[in-house]
């Protein structure tokens, strides 16, 4: 008994210092108060007035993952990303010996792809790809040539003190200026005229030449393109003196590869590829060669032909290039006409070269003060936020047809920075969903309780943000920014090529997705229940 009541009152004494140590805020104010319980939990909710931008033309340069192929959203148009890359010599300066012939030229990019089966007997297995929009192997016209476009590093109209920008719109530069015949020029369709993104694991069976045994190496789904040995003998086996000493000189001499990208059918597909990891997993492109090795012994000197490779990577300046065509109406009245003063009924937010929302909370000043009434009334009140969250509903009925994104960022439009909950929440989802880190902060998308159930809203907890806002009088009731986001870990901006007094950058996380979504905004013509609104959840002393 004695040890059954000490253990009791040891439990109760270190909840009590467990309690009080949570949140230090909640108790300098709330301390006095409980023992009389004179404070009381509330609900607030205001609408916000909410309205589409339109970006047009974005900074796209040097991205951490790149758009290739095409995808039709019946909710927006259509999107067509091709892509622009410099290389470089993964070994610089080469020694390429005598009588060099290449056998074949092959370009290795993977996939983001899941191992979902290993045949046991064969040892084979299958593959789901990851970040593929539109029809399942939907094939388009994909043509890989030679770039002249010289991409420099730094900016000549800065003083050469900042990096050049390459924008989403600079496509006919590039294609003004390919030189020769596609290098892709393989006989087999699926290289070229009818590409396509393949699930199948490569398999590559080799033959020793001297024992005569095989083995085969089996590598994840990837972008697979013979290249013409002709124009790579030309290139770099035969390259002038100088040209491959070093890798600034060599991409001043070869300045890249373009990949140009035509749809060809109904159906189409673009993936999300991180062309620059293909670096760190195996060499992009392999030149498989032979050549003469000469070894003399006892004065006598013998020829034996031998096989050499030789590596090139992507890696230097990268441009994603996306075109917009067969505009929704709708979208495209609602990104012209947008209204400012009372907010839109819909949202528009689309990845790419598209659009945002832009969030004006706690209503109007009508007594130019330079504060939102609303906001005074509140800071007056003496409330202890507990949390504040804006929840955005989807129009289901416009997005029914559309593949819907899984993620949307809030962000400091007027600072272009992170909002507070984003750089405070340090939660992270299970190793192999990194999209889902930072889940507190949230923007995650809520679908029905149903297999493939369709997104019903969004949720973006910004307590922290509106914490600051109204302890500190001196705080900005900023404009806040919706986007749609491809990887929640980049926070950095690109800008926009035209700004104008609202926008001059964007998130880079919704330069990189290609999708969108359209939710309701905060306009009085919206149904109640579906009406974006900033909820606070409050301790009110008595």
């Amino acid at each position: 008994m004695y040890n059954t009541t000490f253990f009791k009152k040891l439990f109760i004494i270190c909840g009590f210092f467990i309690l009080f140590s949570c949140d230090k805020d909640y108790n300098v104010i709330g301390e006095d108060l409980i023992g009389d319980n004179n404070f009381e939990l509330g609900k607030y909710y205001y609408p916000v007035k909410a309205y589409n931008q339109a970006t047009g033309a974005v900074q796209s340069d040097n991205l951490a993952v790149n758009a290739l192929g095409t995808y039709t959203n019946p909710a927006f148009g259509t999107t067509s990303a091709s892509f622009a890359t410099q290389l470089t010599l993964a070994s610089v300066d080469p020694t390429i010996g005598a009588n060099a012939v290449m056998d074949s030229v092959v370009m290795t990019i993977p996939y983001f792809s899941t191992v979902k089966s290993t045949d046991g007997t064969t040892g084979i297995r299958t593959y789901e790809l990851d970040s593929i929009y539109g029809a399942s192997k939907a094939p388009f016209k994909l043509s890989v040539y030679e770039s002249g476009y010289f991409m420099r590093d730094l900016d000549p109209a800065t003083n050469f003190k900042e990096r050049q920008a390459y924008y989403s719109n600079q496509k006919n530069d590039f294609d003004g200026l390919k030189i020769g015949n596609r290098l892709n020029d393989a006989a087999d369709v699926k290289e070229n005229d009818a590409f396509y993104f393949d699930p199948k694991e490569i398999a590559e069976t080799t033959i020793d030449e001297e024992t005569k045994k095989s083995s085969t190496k089996r590598s994840t789904p990837a972008m697979r393109l013979k290249l013409s040995n002709s124009f790579f003998t030309a290139k770099v086996l035969n390259a002038p003196a100088g040209k491959l000493t070093t890798n600034e000189a060599f991409k001043n001499y070869f300045r890249g590869l373009y990949f140009k990208v035509e749809k060809t059918g109904a159906d189409d597909s673009m993936a999300i590829i991180d062309f620059k990891k293909a670096v760190t997993v195996q060499n992009v492109i392999r030149l498989y060669y032979k050549e003469d090795l000469s070894t003399t012994t006892n004065g006598v000197t013998t020829v034996k032909r031998v096989n050499k490779t030789l590596d090139l990577n992507i890696d230097g300046n990268t441009v994603n290039f996306l075109e917009q065509s067969n505009f929704n109406s709708e979208y495209s009245d609602a990104v012209t006409n947008f209204n400012p003063t009372i907010g839109d009924s819909k949202l528009y937010l689309k990845g790419g070269v598209g659009s945002l929302a832009v969030l004006e909370l706690f209503g109007p000043d009508n007594d130019n003060n330079g504060v939102a009434d609303e906001l005074e009334k509140i800071r007056k009140n003496g409330w202890l936020i507990n949390e504040a969250n804006l929840v955005f509903h989807i129009d289901a009925a416009a997005m029914k047809n559309s593949i819907e994104p899984n993620r949307i960022y809030v962000y400091n439009l007027t600072n272009k920075t992170a909002v507070l909950d984003y750089l405070t929440d340090n939660t992270t989802a299970s190793a192999n969903r990194p999209k889902f880190n930072k889940f507190i902060f949230g923007g995650i998308l809520n679908k029905e309780a149903v297999t493939n159930g369709r997104g019903l809203s969004y949720k973006v907890r910004i307590t922290n943000q509106i914490k600051n806002l109204i302890k500190n009088s001196d705080s900005t009731n900023v404009k806040l920014g919706v986007v749609v986001a491809e990887d929640i870990a980049v926070a950095t901006f690109n800008k926009l090529k035209t700004p104008n007094s609202i926008l001059s950058s964007v998130p880079t996380t919704s330069v990189i997705n290609p999708l969108g979504t359209i939710l309701f905004g905060g306009h009085s013509g919206v149904p109640e229940d579906k009406r974006l609104r900033l909820e606070i959840i409050y301790t009110k002393p008595n």
